[in-house]
């Protein structure tokens, strides 16, 4: 998007109307940084003031003239500036009083600034200046610094909503090469009391990243904002909570190196879902990384996510990837919010994580566990039912790109969703059932007794279907009891614990089973630890170890099972 384009948007969802004609215009080189703000050593304000003087002095200073049809009638005078033409050095006051203002549609005078050539911070600029019984004052400044602005001063209709009249049009010829330009807001920015924590005099700079934080004084009916960033008809937009009148998030510049545009928008009080611009600032990026937005659904607000890292897609990691957020605690469902679900996919593999949330937090890491290449990342929120299942539904609220630089797959060795192989407790347990194998198969024969012999099957569960997300390993080893993916869980995290490959395998017996794959001297012995533990009679678990169902042919398991596929 072009550098004046961006200006114009700023005023778009106002829908002033106005007399105000575009000249057509040609883009300069943007200036480097070295040449931007610089103030000759050897030219002093001082110095400035005696070219103004001396410049004015050229100039046939003519009464500044009021346009405004209905001037008289509205008893409009101004007080600065004084002429239709002048010299100035870096800022000019606009100041004047209106006799009567009862019937204005708006309480705000709109000052236009028209730059004679475009410069990095684009051609024009706009202020809203409040009018305060019947008074108005305003210092503007320079963006493009030394160069001619013609300035155009717009008062409210007395019939119209966001009607303006041209009150005044004067040209002013800066003489100070400093570039200034100021945070300016709408009328609606205004009116919300919004202000940015920045100190910006120009053209803000940043490295990739920018943080934007503030504040809107009349919060209330204010919960979010949005912003939208712009460059080369490049847009991302992401809302933003506001909490106790504050905001602040991390802005990924996502277009590379150059200037981009980021508006601040409030929501529309007429239209849901609806934001108007507020105010926006002009960022350019000294990094060349392009960077992929994270892509954000509608249930991302809804739901309360606030995603803090990462930031942006296309991030580059190894095994582990971070995420970092909170639950916004007055959401909708924020407190039955217990856990999210994360998604890896790469190509045609799958892999679903559990991340807890605690005290409306959560900063977990999970692994990207097949091999080197690009991974589709979905975060989830769950579905809130008090209905039991022996499945659960989750609703993505984010989506994103990674890249691993990993070398090997290890989607059979990593810990995963419920199996806890890196767990100290299970580490020491695996150790101890193995400590006098020698042999792979044996050592995989130790952990199928343990599991068989020590873990009940948990009939009421099956029964009631009462299947929890934080089912797994550990759990299992501590209740002692549980269904077939239990007896699978804990039965992979002792073979991984020791450095041998397993895997879950999804089918059918009579209804949905779990079983065992485990890799042992080059091939993959099945085990099903559950059918090897008893039996079920008469609604009751009847504990009865067999060796049958470790390592089976494949004529004998097949009779009974009926394999899917794996699960990670």
């Amino acid at each position: 998007m072009k550098p004046w384009i961006a200006r114009i948007s700023l005023l778009y969802l106002l829908c002033f109307l106005t007399a105000c004609n575009k000249d057509s215009i040609s883009l300069e080189k943007p200036l480097t940084k070295e040449q931007t703000n610089i103030v000759p050593i050897a030219m002093q304000e001082d110095d400035y003031e005696a070219i103004v003087e001396e410049k004015n002095k050229s100039i046939n200073l003519l009464p500044l003239d009021i346009t405004s049809p209905n001037a008289s009638e509205l008893g409009i005078t101004f007080s600065e500036p004084k002429y239709k033409k002048f010299s100035a050095n870096g800022e000019i006051t606009i100041a004047g009083k209106i006799d009567k203002i009862d019937d204005l549609k708006s309480h705000y005078i709109w000052i236009n600034i028209q730059a004679e050539k475009v410069g990095v911070a684009g051609k024009e600029q706009n202020y809203f200046v409040p009018i305060n019984d019947g008074e108005f004052n305003q210092t503007v400044h320079f963006f493009n610094g030394e160069g001619t602005y013609k300035i155009k001063v717009q008062v409210p209709s007395t019939e119209r909503e966001n009607y303006y009249y041209d009150t005044a049009n004067f040209e002013v010829i800066n003489i100070n090469p400093e570039r200034i330009r100021d945070v300016t807001y709408t009328p609606l920015g205004l009116e919300a009391g919004l202000g940015l924590d920045t100190k910006v005099s120009y053209v803000v700079e940043e490295d990739g990243v920018f943080t934007l934080n503030g504040e809107i004084l009349k919060a209330a009916g204010y919960q979010d904002i949005m912003v939208r960033l712009t460059k080369d008809g490049q847009i991302w937009s992401k809302v933003i909570p506001v909490k106790n009148g504050t905001f602040t998030t991390k802005i990924p510049l996502l277009y590379g190196q150059g200037l981009h545009t980021l508006e601040v928008m409030i929501p529309d009080s007429d239209k849901e879902n609806y934001y108007k611009t507020a105010t926006d600032l002009l960022i350019e990026n000294t990094s060349i990384e392009e960077m992929e937005p994270i892509h954000y659904s509608s249930l991302y607000t809804e739901r309360g996510v606030n995603l803090l890292e990462p930031i942006y897609a296309s991030s580059v990691s190894e095994h582990k990837f971070h995420i970092k957020g909170f639950i916004d605690p007055e959401a909708l469902l924020s407190a039955e919010t217990t856990h999210l679900y994360v998604q890896t996919k790469k190509g045609e593999d799958l892999a679903l994580e559990v991340i807890p949330i605690s005290n409306y937090a959560f900063d977990h890491s999970f692994y990207l566990r097949f091999g080197p290449g690009k991974y589709e990342i979905s975060i989830s929120v769950p579905e809130i039912t008090s209905t039991k299942n022996n499945f659960f539904r989750y609703y993505e609220v984010a989506k994103f790109e990674v890249l691993s630089t990993i070398e090997q797959d290890k989607r059979d060795i990593l810990p995963s969703r419920g199996v806890e192989s890196d767990s100290p407790q299970i580490i020491e347990l695996a150790n101890n059932l193995i400590k006098d194998k020698i042999s792979e198969r044996d050592k995989t024969k130790a952990i199928y007794d343990f599991v068989a012999n020590n873990i009940s099957y948990d009939f009421t569960k099956f029964q009631n279907e009462d299947f929890n997300w934080d089912d797994s390993a550990l759990k299992t080893l501590e209740l002692k009891t549980g269904v077939c993916q239990d007896y699978a869980y804990l039965t992979i995290a002792l073979l991984r614990a020791v450095n041998i490959e397993a895997r879950f395998v999804e089918g059918y017996t009579t209804d949905r089973h779990a079983w065992v794959e485990a890799r042992v001297d080059d091939r993959w012995l099945t085990m099903d630890p559950t059918w090897g533990a008893g039996y079920i009679k008469e609604n009751k678990f009847i504990a009865s170890f067999s060796e049958d169902y470790f390592d089976p042919s494949d004529e004998d398991f097949n009779k009974t099972h009926t394999r899917n596929g794996i699960v990670y």
